[in-house]
């Protein structure tokens, strides 16, 4: 699905008229390494990460720079079980390996989508675009506009 997502993902902001840069560039496994190739700082990346909550898969995103908190979440879903998904889940519902996630719901991923507060103090975000080759870097406002998250304060201190 790497190229599928690259090709929804780009589909939708040339749709929308958004500017953004695209990167291909080595793979990455971690947010510094793709932070260094990007040439953003570490915070300005978003993290995408897939987590089930409760019964439901949901998309979380927050600063590169942070870690989850997972007790806010439970606390503003009222559940206790949670946890990521595993890479086959990951692979069975995106076709995408952990560290590829754009963040993106609908229509580039089908899960609802929740954007952490230090997301939305930046400018600018870059991301992997479902791969982790492929990156891109756009301003926050046109990423909130398209993506239409539901935003609230997730990530803490890693």
């Amino acid at each position: 699905m790497s190229t599928r997502a690259l090709d929804s993902i780009r589909e939708v902001l040339d749709r929308e008229g958004v500017d953004y840069r695209l990167l291909h560039h080595e793979p990455t496994r971690t947010s510094e390494e793709s932070a260094r190739v990007r040439g953003e700082s570490v915070r300005i990346g978003g993290k995408a990460l897939l987590m089930k909550v409760g019964d439901t898969f949901r998309l979380f995103v927050l600063s590169a720079a942070l870690k989850l908190d997972s007790g806010a979440i439970r606390v503003r879903f009222g559940i206790r079980k949670m946890r990521f998904a595993t890479p086959v889940e990951l692979e069975d519902t995106t076709g995408l390996v952990p560290g590829s996630v754009p963040p993106f719901g609908p229509p580039i991923l089908p899960f609802p989508l929740y954007v952490d507060e230090s997301i939305i103090a930046n400018e600018r975000i870059a991301f992997n675009a479902g791969s982790l080759t492929d990156s891109i870097i756009m301003s926050v406002a046109d990423y909130q506009a398209i993506a239409k998250p539901e935003v609230f304060l997730f990530g803490q201190p890693a």
